[in-house]
């Protein structure tokens, strides 16, 4: 009897240990660290005051943690393993930290007790890197940015890329070109306009003309160099006297300077901002940088690119997580805006 039973045991364990393996071999895309592991995390590797409270604030390219301690609050930045890799990670920390060191007002990284602007994780889905940040001070702007805000962060945007010019990483990054913007865009956003041909060949022919258009802008100074790739009213900070601090880079990489025009005009003209606020930004960026009447002249379609770039940056990430978001009313939703963007007037709303 007592055979029997050690038996079934050995069985029973067996059985167990073959399902655990089956679940330890299945494929993972994506795990969250649960805020208590990330405050001790942090604790352990960086030289900061005790921790008081850890939130995830928000999940997007990447997950953020709100992080409290007794004295101050921190930003934890965690990588996902489909969105970027280490040596593109490496070049927007070292960039903002050159940035900072050169009187640009960003949330620069801080260092942890082995000099390292990261921090190395083995996730179950793969590497993960992360990055401490200070709060940046202030809040963003109450009812979305006034004129003289915009104008303001034109300037900022403007003295960026002129600093910039000299940054000289260790690490490489993706370049904004046309491949990566418009052809590798073409690539994701295709699948999902594949039972709607026609919207899908009104895609294909905008990116083939507006490939035509911007090949004509030089990759040359002061066209060409390293630009936030990101920058609209969501991601600076203003405090209630209008200092600012820059953050969330990680689109950043070499392009051109209009580019970021672009970027701004497509996130803005999205969000409803007003015409005056929107001319005060490139109002404000000439009075550092003065555009080329070519640089003018291709902002549409830099806007148009930024827009299309955006879209599939966000269908990317969401079929990950939220598939059921990415449906017929999305896809509609973002075939009008991009018509709208398309059109003669495409500035006066």
């Amino acid at each position: 009897m007592t055979t029997l039973i050690s038996s079934w045991q050995f069985i029973e364990e067996s059985q167990r240990k073959k399902q655990q393996q089956q679940a330890s071999d299945l494929p993972i895309i994506y795990s969250m660290i649960a805020p208590y592991g990330i405050s001790s995390l942090i604790f352990n590797h960086y030289d900061i005051d005790l921790p008081k409270d850890c939130q995830l604030w928000h999940r997007g390219l990447s997950d953020v943690y709100l992080l409290e301690t007794l004295s101050t609050f921190y930003i934890v930045r965690v990588s996902h393993s489909h969105w970027r890799t280490k040596t593109e990670i490496d070049f927007e920390l070292e960039l903002l930290e050159y940035l900072k060191q050169n009187s640009i007002p960003v949330a620069a990284p801080l260092r942890n007790r082995d000099n390292s602007l990261l921090v190395e994780i083995q996730a179950p889905e793969g590497m993960r890197y992360i990055s401490l940040f200070p709060y940046a001070t202030g809040s963003v702007a109450l009812g979305d940015l006034n004129s003289h805000q915009s104008h303001l962060l034109g300037q900022t945007v403007a003295r960026l890329h002129q600093v910039a010019h000299n940054f000289q990483p260790l690490a490489d990054r993706q370049a904004l070109d046309l491949k990566y913007l418009l052809e590798d865009s073409l690539q994701i956003i295709a699948p999902f306009l594949v039972y709607r041909q026609q919207d899908l060949q009104l895609v294909v022919r905008l990116i083939a003309n507006l490939q035509q258009q911007l090949q004509s802008l030089p990759k040359t100074s002061p066209y060409w160099g390293i630009c936030w790739g990101d920058p609209h009213s969501g991601n600076v900070h203003f405090t209630s006297n209008n200092h600012m601090t820059l953050f969330d880079f990680d689109q950043c990489g070499y392009g051109w300077r209009a580019f970021d025009i672009g970027k701004f005009l497509q996130v803005s003209l999205q969000t409803g901002l007003s015409r005056s606020v929107r001319d005060a930004f490139i109002q404000g960026y000439e009075v550092i940088e003065p555009l080329s009447d070519l640089e003018y002249h291709l902002l549409q379609a830099l806007t148009l690119t930024a827009y299309l770039w955006s879209w599939s940056i966000h269908l990317s990430n969401t079929q990950l997580y939220d598939y059921s978001r990415l449906d017929h009313s999305y896809l509609t939703h973002r075939l009008e805006m991009l018509k709208r963007l398309s059109s003669k007037d495409w500035q006066l709303f």
